[in-house]
């Protein structure tokens, strides 16, 4: 496929017959970050807002940080979280996905592509126009891979929902906002000062 047909291709979620895989996605050239969503390619509609990329700093610094030394990771996007279904072969994998944070536990899950396979914890950080990609598609497809938590952060409105799997289904927790303190159950231990996020921002 040329890059001209994909980028015009890529404004709109594809049909569910155009069908595309990792394999696929390995071989596009392409100016702007996009991402697989069993099968559907989503694009970025805009580079991430300033408001964005300073929760995002926060949050990241404060995870990488309190993992020294221990055996979880964390990765900030760019970063491909392939989620396999069955086989992890890249003609298999129809969803890539590039959260804006997400931490990894399990060392075998790594390799130099990025990271194959559920992470323990992933976190969004909402932008105008990517709402729906990230409060409906990846939901789905994050529940079905087994994803221990995502954490749904919204900076314009500063407040946190925590989504827990239980029994394979995401429970959300209430909304945390500035002055609250979060704890992760997926990453032992590490517990999230609202107030350094969202001081600036309200």
């Amino acid at each position: 496929m040329e890059k001209e047909e994909l980028t015009n291709k890529v404004e709109e979620p594809l049909a569910d017959y155009d069908r595309h895989t990792y394999a696929d996605y390995l071989t596009w050239q392409m100016d702007e970050m996009v991402e697989l969503i069993k099968g559907k390619i989503f694009k970025q509609t805009a580079a991430p807002r300033s408001i964005h990329q300073r929760v995002s700093g926060i949050v990241f610094n404060s995870l990488f940080n309190f993992l020294k030394g221990r055996k979880c990771e964390v990765f900030a996007a760019p970063f491909d979280v392939r989620l396999p279904l069955n086989s992890k072969k890249n003609e298999d994998i129809d969803t890539v996905v590039q959260p804006d944070i997400c931490v990894v536990c399990d060392p075998e899950k790594i390799d130099e592509l990025g990271c194959v396979g559920a992470p323990d914890l992933v976190i969004e950080i909402l932008s105008p126009g990517n709402n729906k990609k990230e409060l409906q598609n990846k939901y789905e497809v994050y529940e079905e891979s087994g994803i221990k938590e995502y954490w749904v952060i919204h900076p314009n409105e500063c407040t946190l929902i925590i989504n827990t799997l239980i029994n394979g289904k995401y429970q959300a927790s209430r909304i945390f906002t500035h002055g609250d303190k979060v704890a992760s159950q997926a990453v032992e231990g590490f517990v999230l000062d609202l107030v350094e996020v969202f001081d600036d921002m309200i």
